[in-house]
């Protein structure tokens, strides 16, 4: 069976010797070494000054929604996984859908404006598939309205724009480092600003609003991880860079098979590293994409419809017109891609879908 992506897996014994310590100390959370060890390797790696470490990606965008004291209309793309929208939901904000860009898959910047009414406090944009949104347009519009901006940068990280890592845009930027990300610990996420008072504001918030053992700051949630995960974070970021090169060759050998003109890939600009965290493909209609996608399952290849449906077609929001990313969402497939994948299984994935292309 081949999966669309398998969680990388460090040697067993290297991961064994941080348990062992966890074990000798019997500090399982509440900030532990390990987390403090983990978050600071991560922004020595990122060249970022501020890092909070997570329980997850979503967890992350809803801390970053009360840091940032936003609870009216957001503007949001409806081209994302669920967790984007649901977060605001959960939090009591009002998700407005900005139609994609049909070459990037990324939030619309020209019809953002459009949407911004006298409630509009935010947009939530996520850097699709690892691919920066145009973060100076967005920006530039923000600023313009006196809007946050929060970035669900979950695929995102290995990422560069302009030599420098993404998640250093936006009022905070949010990741995911769940199993299924190419650098993961387990579970996880984190949350990137450059802004030291809501770095704080957004730690007290992880940690159930504590600003002591017996006084709190104001309202907070269990946002925190444990030793076990960080564990398993400290010991893959041994292995990001040979991980990040493996992708890119994986992603070649994919592009020079499929360089077909009836496959669209998503644009990248060039001035960007791009992190390979995906690799989706858009056919020429639904029909094409279910027919590839019955021939690999008939071979226990699994793509995914990453993202599909669309969000705005949810049954909890209010239902807008999305036309680019409803189209898009009808028509793609992330194809497998993970460490371990192989060239020959890139190859046999590749001839499969060529052949029902020349069908």
């Amino acid at each position: 069976m081949i999966p669309v992506t398998r969680p990388f897996s460090p040697p067993f014994k290297e991961y064994q010797e941080l348990l062992e310590g966890i074990w000798q100390r019997n500090w399982f959370t509440n900030n532990g070494p390990l987390v403090n060890d983990l978050e600071l390797k991560l922004k020595r790696y990122l060249r970022m000054k501020h890092l909070l470490y997570v329980g997850n990606g979503t967890i992350a965008i809803q801390i970053a929604l009360k840091a940032l004291d936003i609870s009216k209309e957001v503007i949001t793309t409806p081209f994302s996984y669920v967790a984007t929208t649901s977060s605001l939901v959960w939090e009591g904000c009002t998700p407005v859908f900005v139609d994609i860009d049909p070459d990037t898959f990324n939030i619309d910047p020209t019809k953002i404006e459009a949407a911004i009414t006298d409630n509009t406090q935010a947009i939530l944009a996520t850097h699709c598939f690892g691919n920066p949104c145009d973060v100076e347009a967005i920006k530039a519009i923000a600023d313009k309205h006196g809007l946050k901006v929060i970035y669900d940068a979950a695929h995102c990280f290995g990422t560069k724009y302009k030599g420098e890592t993404i998640f250093k845009w936006g009022d905070v930027s949010t990741t995911s480092f769940h199993a299924t990300k190419l650098y993961h610990t387990v579970e996880g996420g984190a949350l990137f600003t450059e802004d030291a008072e809501v770095l704080k504001s957004m730690a007290w918030r992880r940690n159930f609003g504590h600003k002591g053992p017996e006084d709190f700051h104001g309202v907070g949630i269990n946002g925190k991880n444990s030793e076990f995960h960080a564990a398993m974070g400290v010991v893959n970021l041994n292995y990001i860079d040979q991980i990040l090169e493996s992708r890119k060759k994986q992603s070649g050998f994919y592009d020079d098979m499929l360089m077909k003109p009836q496959i669209q890939k998503p644009k990248i600009a060039s001035d960007v590293e791009f992190n390979h965290a995906y690799y989706p493909v858009v056919f020429e209609n639904h029909e094409t994409m279910l027919r590839v996608k019955k021939n690999l399952e008939g071979k226990e290849i699994f793509p995914r419809r990453y993202f599909h449906p669309s969000l705005s077609s949810l049954n909890y929001v209010d239902k807008s017109s999305t036309p680019v990313a409803d189209d898009i969402a009808s028509r793609i497939l992330c194809l497998p891609l993970y460490f371990e994948l192989s060239e020959v299984e890139i190859d046999m994935i590749c001839r499969r879908i060529l052949r029902v292309l020349n069908n």
